[in-house]
């Protein structure tokens, strides 16, 4: 009784009115961005090139980047990951061609996976302006060390991906051919 009474009151306080407002129109801008994907990413890359810039023209932030570039890998990777994982669940995919059709469900959706990535961009540009965080590291190391990581990750990713016989991109509607005509093998000269 006494939570809901403080819960209450804390309501008509201006600043959680405030904070809910704020909250809902943000939501509703991310639901009105959903269905368009392309400007979604645009801006996202224009924010990526924006953070990009800052961090070259300072000389700094390396450490920043590097954080953010294995928060970027963990997210491609769960980007590139069925949601059920065929070795610790079973063949949830088919392996054969008589197997039954079962789509590929992302374990990250490209819509909570472009959120997150947006998020991390915002958040380390933001960690630009305070030198704080500004770590003295030998950047050539760390970046040697991130394509490592990059490329053993994707090594493993890809061949889980031919191991369980699955591709994480479709493009469009599937198309099938239908039957062609008897003469449509040849061509008329």
């Amino acid at each position: 009784m006494e939570a809901a009474y403080n819960e209450d009151s804390m309501s008509g306080s201006p600043a959680i009115q405030w904070k809910n407002d704020v909250s809902r129109k943000f939501q509703h801008l991310l639901d009105k961005s959903t269905p368009h994907p392309v400007p979604r990413w645009v801006a996202t890359l224009f924010m990526a090139v924006l953070y990009c810039l800052r961090v070259y023209y300072v000389k700094g932030y390396y450490i920043v980047a590097y954080g953010l570039g294995i928060y970027l890998l963990n997210l491609l990777i769960g980007f590139l990951s069925p949601q059920a994982d065929p070795e610790t669940e079973g063949p949830a995919l088919p392996t054969k061609g008589n197997d039954e059709f079962k789509p590929f469900i992302r374990r990250l959706p490209e819509f909570k996976f472009w959120y997150a990535l947006t998020k991390a961009v915002c958040i380390a540009f933001v960690m630009t302006f305070f030198s704080i965080f500004d770590v003295p590291v030998f950047w050539p190391i760390l970046l040697l060390y991130w394509i490592v990581l990059f490329v053993l990750t994707m090594k493993r990713q890809i061949r889980h991906m031919i191991k369980y016989k699955y591709i994480p991109f479709s493009v469009g509607k599937q198309r099938y051919g239908g039957k062609k005509s008897a003469n449509a093998g040849f061509s008329k000269d």
